[in-house]
Order: structure tokens, then C-alpha cells, then sequence
């Protein structure tokens, strides 16, 4: 992650009316785990994404994210994501499981020697199943399989509330802690009103 971050002061700080702020945990991992790999389940395979529709994409972000606030890719033009999704630096793979796409894993390779695991996630039919782990574990395999030396995350507390746990016992260290604010994609329409309903939603 960038560090172009600012310290704010101890005690509260007022967030602007119609944005919403979260805290963001770095987790790294500097070696790769010496644990066997854990293969997916039966019927589920990691497969690249070959379809660069923005539309698409979009879709599946927003069936996998929504309900944790991912709204970073449905910001974005057409033109801006297409770059993105035609990245020769980006690994973006689609979780699939009966004829369905279930679950979304990207990998970031733009920094030299680092791969940032920019997104991992799943739809909530399948969650809670282990099926996390294995999906982990490959997005582990395919870090490591270039010539990096570091592997890196974020999470914040907008996120799952086992999310951090789980990238620890993965193997991440906490190396950082930020604050994010931003516009919520919510009173912009780039997500429902009843997205996330543990982030109170307040007004403009």
C-alpha cells in the first residue's frame, strides 16, 4: 500500500456528512507458508477470468462484495476498468461452482518483487463452508510463484468480522493500522440502501 497517508489526532475526528470511515488493517508475509496446499472442494475450481466485460465484472463484484462495502471497481468508467481487467500485471481469477461464478480472487504483481492480494472474497451461499481456505491457499500458491518476496493484504472493519483472523491464520502478519474515509456508495447509487447493514447508513 502507497503510504501518501496522514496522521490524524488522538481522540474523535467528525467524518464529512454522506461519507462513512473504516479501519483499515496492513497484513503482510514474507515467505511463503511451509503448510501443504489445501485443494478446493469437489466441484470448485479457480478459473481465469477470460470475459472483460465491465459489466460483468461489475456484476460479480457487486454479488460478492456488496454486502462489505466493495465499491472501489463500480467507481471506476468503462474505460478505466477494462484497463484494469486487461492488466498484464493483475492475476484475476472467478471461484466457479455449478455452472456459477461464486467467488472472485485477484492478485496485483505492479510493484516489483510484491503481490498484493487486492481482492478475495465469496457469495454468501457458499461461505462458511472451508471453501475460504482453499481458495486462500491457491491465492497463496500463485503469489508465490513469482519471483516475490513479499505478499500483501488489507482488510478493514467494514469487512466480515472474521476476516482478520482468517488472513492471520493464513500466514499474514499485521505490520500497520489506517483510516479510510470515503463517499458512501450507497447514497450514490453505485450500491443498494440495504447494502451492509451493519454500516449504519446516514443521510447526507
Amino acid at each position: 500500500m502507497k503510504d501518501n497517508a496522514h496522521t490524524i489526532p488522538a481522540g474523535y475526528s467528525s467524518i464529512a456528512p454522506g461519507h462513512i470511515a473504516s479501519v483499515v488493517t496492513c497484513l503482510e508475509m514474507r515467505e511463503k507458508p511451509a503448510s501443504a496446499p489445501v485443494p478446493l472442494p469437489e466441484g470448485f475450481t479457480l478459473q481465469p477470468l477470460t470475459h472483460h466485460d465491465p459489466d460483468a465484472y461489475r456484476s460479480l463484484f457487486r454479488k460478492v462484495g456488496a454486502d462489505w462495502l466493495w465499491f472501489s471497481r463500480l467507481m471506476m468508467s468503462d474505460e478505466t476498468l477494462i484497463s484494469v481487467l486487461h492488466s498484464s500485471s493483475r492475476e484475476i481469477y472467478c471461484v466457479h461452482h455449478n455452472g456459477q461464478d461464486v467467488g472472485l480472487v485477484e492478485l496485483d504483481f505492479s510493484e516489483p518483487g510484491e503481490a498484493e492480494l487486492a481482492f478475495l472474497g465469496l457469495t454468501q451461499d457458499v461461505t462458511g463452508k472451508g471453501i475460504g481456505r482453499a481458495v486462500m491457499s491457491a491465492a497463496t500458491e500463485l503469489a508465490w510463484a513469482k519471483p516475490v518476496q513479499r505478499f500483501w493484504v488489507h482488510t478493514c472493519t467494514f469487512d466480515h468480522p472474521s476476516a482478520l483472523g482468517f488472513y492471520i491464520r493464513s500466514g499474514f502478519t499485521p505490520y500497520a493500522r489506517r483510516v479510510e474515509v470515503q463517499a458512501d456508495p450507497r447514497l450514490s447509487g453505485h450500491l443498494p440502501l440495504e447494502a451492509a447493514p451493519h454500516v449504519p447508513l446516514l443521510s447526507a
